[in-house]
């Protein structure tokens, strides 16, 4: 029997949730470990990238083999390794075996990276999908603005390194809530024998669809904006505009307001204005507000509260193109749904991975660089809106 909506959306976002939690927790720490392993900014962001990396890579693996298995054993693995690594990153003593650890956790947290969204697909289609992904969406919206004051939290009465013991323990918690009440979504008659020529042949199917590729890369660079924040705002908020750990834990948290409002009127709206409809306005929302805040900032330089309000209105654009994308890149390949979302979340991350790492260079502490990279993420996801979706439609045959 199927969980209720609330039930799923529970143990589906908690699963979800942890990944985010791994990066959003860690912030307030980043320019502390920076200092305190002696290494610079742009080397304190190999941490991120190597989680990123590993993290997109490892969903190639984890989506077939939830086709194969079904979805609640490598969803156990994955968290076992995400625990373990949790633990190596505590006891690291330098970047080395830091990024090494985290780009275990990323591994691990791959998982719960793809597998939710085939659980979502196994259970509904269309509105009833995006009503379940946007519920999955609140949970996940929640980490931004509650991940950084934690981690803040945890700092004011100890080091970075309980941050890692405080990322093991939420864990467990989301093994015990994958046990006892998350049922089984893919029955045994349903699943796909592990085949290299299965896998060719379906991944074939997927990169030649140019509305899957389309949805998948609008998707990509709406999350890289978010990528790119996070690898510079601790930075930028605390060296250029003196924030302390709080203030910009609290500065973080409110740019996630605009994607938590509407995240959760993305399946109404979807219902009421179709998928394409509400995605082509999404999309504009952020392309406009990322655009002019490059613009702004290189023409007056950076201001905290005109980039906070401007990211605050961008990512109220991304909080009804992010589930309304994903959905319906998987609408069309339900037989083959695991290897489309991994497919999906691993050009997802791996783009978002590559433009922090084409930022880098540039990178020098203020807010220029980030804006500008998050606004050429927005100049992307318009044009490959008005590209895509005249895509024609290709399932698996």
């Amino acid at each position: 029997m199927q969980p209720s909506l609330a039930r799923a959306a529970f143990v589906l976002g908690l699963l979800s949730l942890v990944g985010p939690f791994a990066i959003d927790m860690f912030l307030p720490a980043l320019p502390t470990i920076a200092a305190e392993l002696g290494v610079t900014e742009a080397e304190a962001q190999i941490t991120l990238v190597a989680y990123f990396v590993t993290f997109g890579v490892a969903q190639l693996i984890y989506g077939p083999w939830a086709d194969q298995a079904g979805r609640k054993v490598p969803l156990y693995v994955g968290l076992a390794i995400f625990l373990l690594a949790s633990v190596g990153c505590a006891v690291s003593t330098d970047l080395t075996s830091l990024a090494i650890s985290r780009a275990l956790q990323g591994f691990g947290a791959a998982s719960f990276g793809v597998i939710p969204r085939a659980i979502i697909r196994d259970m509904h289609t269309g509105p009833q999908a995006t009503k379940l992904m946007s519920m999955v969406m609140l949970v996940i919206a929640v980490s931004p603005m509650l991940a950084p004051l934690a981690g803040s939290g945890v700092l004011a009465f100890g080091e970075w390194r309980d941050v890692f013991w405080v990322l093991a323990g939420v864990s467990v918690l989301s093994i015990c809530a994958l046990h006892f009440m998350q049922p089984e979504t893919l029955p045994k008659e349903r699943r796909m024998p592990l085949r290299i020529a299965s896998l060719g042949r379906a991944a074939k199917v997927l990169v030649r669809d140019p509305r899957f590729m389309g949805l998948t890369f609008i998707g990509a660079f709406g999350f890289s904006s978010f990528f790119i924040f996070i690898a510079s705002a601790s930075f930028v908020y605390t060296n250029q505009f003196g924030l302390t750990e709080t203030q910009f834990s609290l500065a973080f948290a409110a740019n996630a307001l605009g994607f938590f409002g509407t995240s959760q009127i993305a399946g109404p709206l979807g219902a009421r204005l179709g998928a394409e409809r509400l995605i082509r306005y999404g999309v504009m929302v952020f392309a406009t507000f990322t655009i002019s805040l490059a613009l702004v900032t290189l023409a007056f330089g950076g201001h905290l509260v005109v980039i906070m309000a401007m990211l605050i209105g961008a990512n109220a654009g991304l909080g009804v193109v992010i589930p309304s994308s994903m959905v319906l890149a998987l609408d069309d390949h339900g037989e083959i749904a695991g290897m489309a979302s991994s497919l999906g979340g691993a050009s997802q991350m791996i783009t978002g991975a590559v433009m922090v790492a084409i930022m880098g260079p540039f990178f020098d502490g203020t807010a220029t660089p980030m804006v500008v990279a998050i606004g050429c993420c927005g100049a992307i996801c318009l044009t490959l809106t008005l590209l895509t979706l005249r895509a024609p439609r290709v399932g698996y045959a």
